[in-house]
């Protein structure tokens, strides 16, 4: 009988393994041989009092109302628990931060730690900082001068709506059979094409606020992504129905629940729904939770105020101080980069959190949008593939479906279909930032080039050391320590440059 495996408080276990017996001359300690104890358990109860877990219920005192009384007729089980002859050591145990069991044990003192440090830490360098440089917030890097007049970006925001509507009007026209399916690609390719080249025309020609000419980048981007689904998605489904009607063998793994229809409310509903994959219907919920709604859009407002406060008190007096990480000393350059490590990955981790759980949560709520993995625990990946996989789930999803498989059903080796994949990603990292900087120097193409090698090094790394993460801490080191901030400072050092020149001229 082991005593940590009963149901029974302490009170319950004494009351039943008690032995009535007069004591003798041969009971001394309470250890009882005579016969008479048949109906005990005290031989069990010598064995299993050692465990840790009776000891902490003794320690406990679960199940007491009142200190245990003993009276002369009656032994508890308190008299064989850890006697000197019972053995403290019953098992091969690991330590809890050994190698071997530090993964399968709960963490979430030393996370409540971390976050305690981290909040005193940083406490006490903003009060510094305040008191060093005093408040250095200024509406300049968000609202510049000239941003009033950035009308231009504007009416081409606007005017994107254009786009989905003539695509719209070339899928009628296929659905009816009017026009030919060459001439349907190429009407498509055009459409999408024009979608993120005439944003990029519009943003050349007018000397935009930085801030401006991001947000329309990244929104043409996305319509250009939206587009090239909605035209993938229905040329698939225009081939299915053929072959259905073929009498042709459809695989069980084609989802055809829904007619191949075209709709134009299915199309609205696609546009600003928080996803890159078309589809006739998506997974709804029954209601809008207003409460919620309202919650989640005063973190917004708070983190994004932290990641402002952060920018301007923080990342813009060390940039500004800072030489370029290519001309100047190289001990100078790493301390530099170092420096403004931490502060960028605050405000990546911030941008992260608005954007992927409150911004695309509070949209889906309000659209009533079902499926909200727009990410996973990239934070946990232990190879370079992993987080490209899980710390985007919109972007990989419209990977997989419409660039990746692709690839992979017109004979393309894996590797290079993956090379492809991040090519098609490195281009739009740098249209998004080179375009709005006017600068078109490839940092943001050649990082994320960059990323292919360190596939293969962590892919290597995690082969040899299994169950070990060791690839995690080179993504953590690479991405966020070294290479964000090695990229802030290049972008940043080369606007500059172009504004010295631009003021010369």
């Amino acid at each position: 009988m082991a005593i940590a495996d009963q149901p029974e408080t302490i009170a319950t276990a004494i009351e039943h393994s008690t032995v009535r017996r007069r004591p003798t001359a041969t009971s001394a300690g309470g250890l009882y041989n005579s016969p008479e104890s048949t109906d005990s358990s005290g031989e069990d109860l010598v064995k299993d009092s050692g465990s840790d877990d009776f000891m902490d219920t003794v320690d406990s005192g679960v199940g007491y109302s009142q200190p245990p009384q003993k009276h002369e007729d009656k032994t508890s089980v308190l008299d064989f628990a850890y006697r000197p002859s019972v053995p403290a050591h019953r098992k091969v145990k690991e330590s809890p931060l050994s190698s071997d069991s530090i993964f399968h044990q709960s963490h979430a003192g030393l996370f409540n730690l971390c976050i305690v440090v981290l909040v005193a830490v940083n406490s006490r360098l903003i009060i510094e900082n305040l008191m060093k440089y005093g408040f250095l917030i200024k509406s300049g890097f968000w609202f510049s001068s000239y941003s009033l007049s950035d009308w231009p970006l504007f009416m081409c925001c606007l005017s994107l709506v254009i786009f989905p509507f003539t695509a719209f009007l070339v899928e009628k026209l296929a659905q009816r059979k009017c026009i030919p399916e060459s001439v349907v690609v190429l009407l498509h390719i055009i459409i999408t094409s024009a979608s993120v080249l005439y944003p990029i025309l519009v943003i050349l020609r007018c000397d935009s606020a930085f801030l401006s000419g991001v947000t329309l980048m990244l929104l043409s981007c996305v319509v250009w992504l939206k587009l090239v689904s909605y035209a993938h998605t229905n040329y698939d489904m225009r081939q299915l129905t053929k072959s259905i009607e073929k009498g042709e063998a459809v695989p069980n793994t084609v989802n055809m629940d829904y007619p191949y229809s075209v709709s134009f409310k299915s199309l609205a509903y696609f546009m600003v729904a928080p996803t890159l994959c078309y589809q006739q219907s998506y997974p709804r919920t029954p209601y809008i939770r207003k409460g919620w709604v309202f919650r989640q859009v005063v973190k917004l407002i708070i983190f994004t105020g932290v990641m402002g406060f952060i920018i301007e008190q923080y990342i813009n007096p060390i940039v500004q101080n800072s030489q370029h990480p290519f001309k100047g000393d190289l001990l100078y350059a790493i301390e530099r980069v170092l420096k403004l490590s931490v502060p960028n990955l605050y405000v990546w981790l911030c941008m992260f959190y608005c954007f992927f759980h409150l911004w695309l949560n509070i949209l889906a709520e309000l659209l009533r949008f079902g499926d909200r993995e727009f990410y996973k625990d990239w934070w946990n990946a232990k190879t370079v593939e992993d987080y490209w996989r899980m710390w985007n789930m919109p972007v990989h999803k419209w990977m997989i479906r419409h660039l990746y498989f692709p690839c992979l059903r017109h004979g393309i080796p894996k590797a290079v279909a993956l090379l492809i994949a991040f090519l098609v990603s490195a281009l739009f990292h740098e249209l998004c930032i080179a375009v709005p900087c006017h600068i078109f120097k490839l940092w943001a193409f050649g990082g994320i080039m960059f990323q292919v090698p360190l596939v293969l090094i962590t892919h290597h790394l995690q082969n040899k050391f299994r169950n070990s993460m060791v690839g995690n801490m080179i993504f953590w080191f690479i991405f966020s320590i070294l290479g964000q901030p090695m990229c802030v400072l290049l972008y940043y050092h080369d606007l500059m440059n172009r504004k010295i020149k631009l003021d010369q001229s």
